[in-house]
């Protein structure tokens, strides 16, 4: 499998992941894991990692103050 396909599926994994954390927590959707332990890797990991932090990256992007 080429390293692309690796970043993308982590990137989806970690996107969909908090979706998939809060429906476990309340005994859900045991079939879908949040991590995929089968496609775990170094480029796999960073896909997630980056998708998974990708909700709070708005949470420090800086506001325009001067109204444009």
């Amino acid at each position: 499998m080429a390293w692309w396909q690796d970043i993308l599926w982590g990137l989806w994994n970690g996107g969909t992941g908090w979706i998939v954390l809060l429906v476990h927590v309340f005994g859900g959707w045991d079939e879908f894991p949040l991590y995929n332990v089968a496609r775990s890797g170094n480029w796999y990991d960073l896909g997630f990692l980056v998708g998974a932090g990708s909700p709070f990256l708005g949470v420090f992007a800086r506001r325009n103050s001067k109204g444009g």
